[in-house]
């Protein structure tokens, strides 16, 4: 194994998407990352489908899409750690880990002895990260979360969606489980931090990560938006709050994204659109004056665009640095010439499909890259590998936790 964070261990319990969504960032990183899972169901994702992953003869196989995207370069091991000796494994598990991420209620792992002050008497040095909906104090911390309710609960849905007053009013939920991707991200951030101070100090330390507290300081702008003024930002569909022109407008044949993040772009666009007289307009002049003004520029300007096509305005635009693009399906996306030139879309060799495709890592490292040493693991797929080179049990000892159930 090699990679920036390969000297690490980490031991993933969770399921779903935030948790890991981290666990395979930290893999991707060169992490030997070990997937707990139940015997015989594993984790939630493996089922939600369709899509399930195809044989090439063009059969499902037993591995829904949705886990294909959050589980590569992990190994699975199922262990039953509802029983005492699935316990145990755990506990030693984890004594040989630097990492541990779970997603279980608020207290659920102390009925096991697997809670992080169980476990922090095992290793002291072992970085447990917790991810649950509210976190572990606060008057929601024992209830339940996910994704779809925290962004409304989080406020997210509130700023996402047509204005009222047009057809199409109402929240929405953005299109991918952003919350916990977000999660997942942070999470992976504190992790690492919690890594760097570990070398200073010797001392793991528990890390509460919460979706609420996440998707609250995703609010980013909107946030200040309210607290700097006492009032609550409305849905404006894509148009932005602060910035115009920065949403969407009709072409001859569909749809361009125009994104003017100064005056200068403002101009140059005006120039390009054959109305240059618009930049010296008062009511167009600043960015200032065009948040104003919001309702008389965006008309004058869906007036104009509808006469080129799409590509003639991405064309015209980006020869004068204006900033502007296509709305593509994800079809399209993984057409793009860009997104091919960056190798965004790669295929890993898979035991029941022969291979499966993934969406590559953003990260690019120049001397640690990512590396793809494996698919998504199939359930159990790395069980005795694992406890035999971690733990040293023998065939024998391994057949009687088969025959308990309790892998």
């Amino acid at each position: 194994m090699s990679g920036a964070l390969s000297h690490l261990r980490v031991l993933d319990l969770s399921r779903v998407l935030a948790g890991p969504w981290a666990g395979q960032i930290l893999a991707d990183l060169g992490a030997e990352v070990i997937k707990v899972e139940r015997p015989g169901l594993g984790d939630d994702t493996r089922h939600w489908g369709p899509p399930f992953l195809q044989t090439e003869a063009g059969e499902n196989t037993s591995e829904a899409a949705y886990y294909l995207s959050a589980n590569r370069n992990k190994q699975s091991v199922t262990i039953d750690f509802t029983q005492p000796r699935g316990q145990q494994l755990i506990r030693e598990l984890a004594a040989k880990s630097d990492v541990l991420i779970e997603n279980f209620k608020v207290g659920g792992l102390a009925a096991y002895g697997l809670d992080y002050a169980s476990l922090k008497v095992l290793n002291p040095r072992l970085i447990y990260c917790s991810i649950t909906g509210f976190g572990q104090t606060g008057p929601y911390a024992k209830r339940a979360g996910y994704d779809f309710m925290i962004q409304g609960l989080g406020g997210l849905m509130s700023l996402t969606g047509r204005p009222d007053g047009q057809e199409g009013a109402g929240p929405v939920k953005v299109g991918v489980a952003l919350t916990d991707i977000m999660t997942g991200l942070y999470s992976t951030s504190a992790i690492l931090a919690a890594l760097s101070s570990r070398g200073e100090t010797g001392q793991g330390q528990h890390i509460d990560m919460a979706l609420l507290d996440v998707q609250v300081a995703c609010l980013a702008n909107q946030a200040m938006n309210y607290l700097t003024t006492g009032t609550a930002p409305q849905r404006l569909g894509n148009a932005h709050p602060n910035i115009v022109p920065y949403q969407d407008f009709p072409t001859a044949d569909g749809d361009l994204i125009l994104t003017v993040g100064n005056d200068g772009q403002f101009r140059k666009f005006c120039e390009v659109a054959g109305k240059p007289e618009w930049a010296d307009d008062p009511r167009f002049t600043t960015n200032q004056a065009r948040v104003a003004h919001r309702a008389e520029l965006i008309p004058l300007i869906r007036q104009v665009t509808v006469f080129r096509s799409t590509a003639q305005w991405v064309s015209d635009l980006e020869a004068a640095s204006v900033p502007c693009g296509p709305v593509n399906d994800v079809q399209q996306v993984f057409a793009d010439p860009q997104v091919i030139a960056r190798g965004l879309q790669i295929d890993l060799p898979h035991p029941l499909a022969g291979s499966v495709p993934q969406v590559a890592s953003p990260i690019r490292l120049s001397e640690t890259p990512v590396q793809y040493r494996n698919a998504p693991p199939l359930l159990g797929e790395h069980t005795e590998r694992v406890l035999q080179q971690w733990l040293g049990l023998t065939a024998e000892e391994l057949q009687a936790l088969r025959e308990d159930a309790v892998l």
